[in-house]
């Protein structure tokens, strides 16, 4: 564990490279993300964006610079401390990965019980809590293919919200999703930027950049740099 990392940051990426197997992705990454800031993780398809993703819940190995992420290094941090780690962080994906055979209460169970949740009432009020907060108060008891695509996607961050984490990483979290719905899911993670959680939202879908405007970063010819202005905003459509 780290113990100087300043309060307010939580996530903390110096001079970084992020690999994909083999292949250097992107180079010289510099990164600072405070707690209850919600940003956004631009560029094209291959442009990095999904393994610097992946290299912040350790899921990809962090071998060149330093990276402190919940109060954790990531070029030090050991097997046995991942686990740890990923609690305080909740991931949301755009194909949802919900368990299909299984009700919504009992795809959120799985998680609880697979983290070391042990008491039945304990779990039933936090399932309880969390699908209040995304709006899904009473599809507990419903089947995934019983809900549209947004329902999908809300049950997919309550399961990001059970254990309480500090960061949420939402990799493409509208991709399948009508305009509409997609701005629900947004206005979704800005709320819960608001208590004190740091969000950060790897998309291509500009419409909802501009609509919910937010520290911009882009990753281009395998650098990492912020989008200032609203000329360069404009040339990101």
């Amino acid at each position: 564990m780290q113990e100087n990392l300043p309060l307010d940051v939580i996530i903390e990426l110096t001079n970084c490279s992020i690999w994909q197997q083999n292949h250097l992705v992107l180079s010289h990454v510099n990164l600072q993300v405070g707690k209850g800031e919600f940003m956004y993780l631009v560029g094209r398809v291959g442009s990095g964006k999904s393994s610097l993703i992946k290299t912040l819940n350790a899921q990809i190995p962090l071998k060149e610079g330093i990276g402190l992420v919940a109060g954790y290094d990531l070029s030090k941090i050991k097997k046995k401390e991942v686990p740890y780690l990923r609690r305080k962080i909740g991931i949301v994906f755009q194909d949802f990965q919900l368990l299909i055979d299984r009700s919504v209460n009992e795809n959120l169970e799985f998680v609880l019980k697979a983290t070391g949740w042990k008491s039945k009432k304990e779990i039933d009020i936090r399932i309880g809590e969390v699908l209040e907060k995304v709006g899904l108060g009473l599809k507990g008891y419903k089947m995934p293919h019983q809900l549209s695509g947004g329902e999908q996607q809300r049950v997919v961050i309550g399961r990001a919200l059970l254990n309480d984490p500090e960061i949420i990483l939402a990799d493409e979290p509208t991709g399948n999703l009508d305009p509409e719905t997609s701005e629900g899911i947004l206005r979704l993670l800005t709320d819960i930027s608001k208590t004190g959680r740091a969000v950060v939202v790897a998309t291509h879908n500009y419409t909802l950049l501009k609509k919910f405007s937010a520290r911009t970063l882009k990753c281009d010819n395998g650098e990492l740099r912020e989008v200032i202005n609203d000329e360069e905003m404009e040339l990101l459509q």
